[in-house]
């Protein structure tokens, strides 16, 4: 047959429902993980083996003043025992163990000899139940005992004790629970730390993710645009102007080779590959030959370079991705482009990157190109445009940290 039910089902029973068993402020389970610093053995032992031999030696210490009744001579020892003993179940019922702690000192104050000895295990159990989240309970506790001590001292004359013991009792009672207050305090900032650590870890983790989905966004998809543009040309004119068609076939050939060095490139970055073939680094210095190497069907493009000296690296490169994703997009999605303006400027604390093509624009809908060119240019504090105004404009303005001619 069954078994009675035990402490151990009724925690089953709260955790198949989602819960703690006794959570929160009147907890009844030990919420400790077991996190760095003394071994969980150690927290639950030392308590029970210093307050035992306290309270022990405080017993021995008052029987050999005077002789006194066997009974309570017994009784003495039993209660000084029998706190000790009942911290071995703090770490699991951290709110019963403290209300037993001080049924025993309320015991010992009123049967004990000379109101028995310091009740050390009652502080113990008062700072474990804080610190297990049980402050209802130590607090509750605490206020009780002290009640129903000044209650007795009242009615029973001989529960008197000395006004310096009695303020002493409670003062170190009151700073037991601080104490478990203070760990408390101290655990909730290391969980915070921790937490804000990791919020940090995933933040760039995902910054990281971000940078290299646009980086191979513009690598492929220009240099696949390319291909497609390429191939569509020589298709069309293999039969009529082979000499062409072999022109465009070069270009696809080219188109794929740098394709392939980009993307090992970036692969090598991600194994931190020494040996990985590494690209020349976009930047503004690249853009004519960027144009150069583009091809929009049906379209001319012309390049107006005004900027004139360095630009800071990240800047360069965020200007290169720009016009590379914009003639992309004129490529694949331009309808009716006759011709497509690139301009480069400087401009007060910055330059300005504008490609602008002549089309029949319909409803431009953003997509990853569009959110990775903003979010470049964002990154460096600039400020982005999309423009339909009969064509299409895209339009950045990067800072460069300083005053431009």
């Amino acid at each position: 047959m069954p078994g009675p039910r035990t402490h151990e089902d009724g925690a089953r029973w709260a955790a198949r429902r989602g819960e703690t068993w006794g959570a929160g402020p009147w907890a009844v389970v030990d919420p400790d993980t077991g996190g760095p610093g003394p071994s969980r053995a150690l927290r639950l032992w030392v308590p029970v083996v210093l307050s035992a031999l306290v309270q022990l030696g405080g017993v021995v210490a008052m029987l050999r003043v005077g002789p006194h009744p066997p009974f309570f001579t017994a009784l003495t020892v039993a209660l000084a025992l029998a706190g000790p003993a009942a911290l071995i179940g703090a770490r699991r019922f951290p709110g019963p163990v403290v209300v037993v702690n001080a049924l025993i000192a309320v015991s010992t104050m009123a049967f004990g000899v000379y109101g028995g000895p310091i009740p050390l295990a009652f502080a113990f159990a008062l700072a474990g139940a804080v610190v297990r989240g049980a402050r209802i309970w130590a607090w509750a506790s605490l206020a009780g005992a002290w009640l129903v001590v000044l209650l007795a001292s009242l009615v029973l004359e001989q529960l008197s004790w000395p006004p310096p013991r009695v303020i002493g009792t409670v003062l170190g009672l009151v700073v037991a629970i601080g104490f478990g207050e203070l760990l408390v305090a101290r655990r909730q900032r290391m969980a915070a730390f921790r937490a804000a650590a990791a919020r940090r870890r995933q933040s760039a983790a995902e910054e990281e993710r971000m940078r290299i989905a646009r980086e191979l966004h513009d690598v492929l998809a220009h240099s696949l645009s390319q291909i497609n543009v390429q191939a569509g040309v020589g298709l069309h004119l293999a039969e009529s102007r082979p000499e062409k068609a072999v022109e465009a076939l070069a270009s696809i050939k080219q188109a794929s080779k740098t394709a392939l060095d980009d993307v090992r490139a970036v692969l090598g970055v991600l194994r931190d590959d020494a040996e990985a073939p590494r690209a020349p680094q976009p930047d503004a210095a690249r853009i004519a030959d960027l144009v150069a190497s583009t091809g929009v069907p049906g379209a001319t493009i012309a390049l107006d370079d005004g900027l004139t000296g360095e630009l800071p690296a990240p800047v360069g490169a965020a200007a290169y991705r720009i016009v590379q994703e914009a003639l992309t997009n004129v490529a694949r999605h331009g309808h009716g482009v006759t011709r497509v303006d690139v301009r480069l400027a400087h401009e007060p604390g910055g330059i300005l990157v504008e490609v602008r093509d002549d089309g029949d624009a319909a409803s431009v809908e953003p997509g990853r190109g569009v959110t990775g060119m903003r979010e470049r240019v964002e990154q460096l504090g600039g400020a982005f445009e999309l423009v339909q105004d009969g064509g299409v404009t895209v339009r950045a303005h990067l800072p460069t940290g300083g005053e431009q001619p």
